[in-house]
């Protein structure tokens, strides 16, 4: 069986699969005539969520036209893997009873690169049709500088790190390396065309993710006014057509899995075999994805969009719900615990998330931090209750034993995560005065500070997860090395007074002896994170 728009014209061959049920080639030339959705960042989120929510409205007729998807990041996702299956893709739910869902979803009307096609890509940023351009390219792809403010080193076409890079296309305006630099040009291009106004819609799973591209796009163009290159009219474009909408998304989609590799070929599916690209991403013509999934999007959408609130999962509101939402499911409901189970997982060997949901001890850390700590400052959006979004994620989405979600995964940009997942929650019981009563959320922070040693609870040492702040982190535990267990207050100041890691001063609001004290429990030797989590989490 190929997975290609001629071997999938033999439904019979593909019992058990749902496919498409609208002319492909039909959307796919209204795609290129008409377009009205471009996508950047064409990864496993993509096509497990926003593609399969395209194809169910193109199934029942509400959409016409499909999703452009776009790639500025590397070439390979695209000449890869939807090239030579047609942009035709296998998404595999995998449910919490062991049973899977198998769709072959074709709602990709067009698949481009800007390396090879960025003229056709200006050709579609041009049409009076396009409504929408979203972005999955991780909360990394829109920063122009670094925790100090310093311009971002990046990546050349010879892989040598050159920060002349981004400042080239911020003083030259005409060489547009990153992705924000070749948006921005690319808008102002639609101006300049049919000036239509635009939407510029981040779906990454990160705070505040419009206001994270409406400022790289207007700094950059505040660059290009300043050097001469775009005018007053042209910032203006920007500032009052352009539209910059916030969302929330959530969809557990790891990487794709062998087994389901290995049921897909037991199928008799050809030339499936993830990849991993020369940029570190694991990548199929399959992705395996949870059920549940949710896609708050503030409606803020000046040519109109497409009616996506009528696919599963999917809701337009306004900035300040979406915004709710997201710090409901960052804050207390979700992101929270998975940052507890990565830390503690990694320390005790797991390699799952679902096995860590049978460990008794961290079962109960993150749920008594959950209910106890958590749930009293929860942020209530109104369109999801909180109640029922925890419940979930610790019945039925954490512990689905099929699938195939890491600690080590979820370990990657801990010190990026922190400032929201954590820092938000100490803020408010700092503002209810009652921070030093908290028990749980400082277990996690020591024990992030016990995981930055990479020594396991074995005494082993292990790799920690990818991290831009992680040498810095080590750093400022100084001497402390694994068995030491009269580390004082002082040694961990330097940390623990960073607002950028933890998004507040934990010395200032009184939580330095809780933290300490539970550092010198878990550092006191083999086993001793296992007793510490006994002690306070049995």
């Amino acid at each position: 069986m190929k997975l290609t728009l001629e071997g999938i014209k033999n439904r019979d061959d593909w019992k058990g699969f749902k496919l498409p049920e609208f002319d492909i080639a039909k959307m796919c030339e209204t795609t290129k005539e008409t377009p009205v959705w471009i996508h950047f960042g064409s990864g496993n989120i993509f096509r497990a969520f926003l593609c399969s929510a395209a194809q169910e409205l193109l199934d029942t007729g509400v959409m016409k036209s499909g999703i452009t998807a776009a790639e500025s990041h590397g070439t390979e996702i695209i000449t890869e893997c939807f090239k030579p299956h047609d942009n035709l893709c296998v998404a595999v739910t995998l449910n919490g009873d062991g049973s899977t869902t198998k769709e072959v979803v074709g709602s990709v009307g067009e698949a481009l690169t800007t390396a090879y096609d960025f003229k056709r890509i200006e050709e579609i940023f041009c049409t009076d049709s396009l409504q929408m351009v979203s972005f999955t390219i991780t909360e990394k792809g829109y920063a122009l500088r670094d925790a100090s403010g310093n311009i971002f080193p990046m990546v050349d076409a010879d892989k040598k790190t050159d920060p002349k890079v981004i400042m080239n296309d911020m003083a030259a305006g005409k060489q547009n390396h990153h992705l924000m630099s070749m948006i921005t040009a690319l808008t102002l291009k639609r101006k300049s065309s049919c000036g239509k106004p635009i939407a510029l819609v981040s779906m990454d799973n990160c705070s505040h993710n419009g206001e994270k591209i409406e400022n790289a796009v207007k700094e950059i163009a505040g660059a290009w006014e300043a050097a001469g290159f775009i005018s007053k009219e042209d910032v203006e474009y920007l500032n009052s057509k352009v539209s910059y909408p916030w969302s929330m998304i959530d969809k557990i989609t790891p990487r794709p899995d062998k087994k389901v590799e290995e049921m897909l070929i037991a199928d008799g599916i050809d030339e499936i075999k993830p990849f991993v690209t020369p940029n570190g991403t694991y990548i199929a013509a399959f992705v395996n994805a949870e059920r549940p999934q949710y896609l708050v999007v503030e409606d803020d959408f000046p040519n109109g969009r497409p009616e996506l609130n009528k696919a599963r999962g999917i809701i337009f509101t306004d900035r300040d719900t979406v915004n709710k939402a997201e710090r409901m499911k960052v804050c207390t409901c979700l992101n929270p615990l998975h940052t507890a189970l990565a830390v503690y997982g990694c320390l005790l060997g797991y390699t799952s998330i679902s096995a860590e949901m049978k460990d008794k001890e961290l079962v109960n850390l993150i749920t008594k931090m959950s209910s106890t700590e958590g749930m009293p400052v929860v942020v209530n959006p109104g369109i999801l209750d909180p109640e029922k979004f925890l419940e979930e994620c610790l019945t039925e989405r954490f512990p689905n034993p099929f699938m195939p979600d890491t600690p080590q995964r979820i370990a990657t940009d801990t010190s990026q995560k922190l400032p929201i997942r954590y820092g938000e929650n100490f803020k408010a019981h700092i503002e209810k005065g009652d921070a030093d009563k908290l028990v749980y959320m400082p277990l996690v922070i020591a024990g992030w500070l016990r995981y930055l040693l990479a020594v396991d609870d074995n005494g082993e040492a292990f790799e920690p997860s990818s991290d831009p702040l992680l040498s810095d982190a080590q750093a400022m535990l100084g001497a402390i090395k694994f068995g030491k267990t009269d580390v004082t207050e002082s040694d961990l100041s330097k940390i623990l007074s960073n607002e950028v890691i933890f998004g507040t001063n934990l010395v200032k609001a009184g939580l330095a002896p809780i933290i300490t004290k539970y550092f010198n429990e878990l550092n006191a030797g083999k086993g001793a994170i296992r007793e510490t989590l006994k002690k306070y989490c049995d």
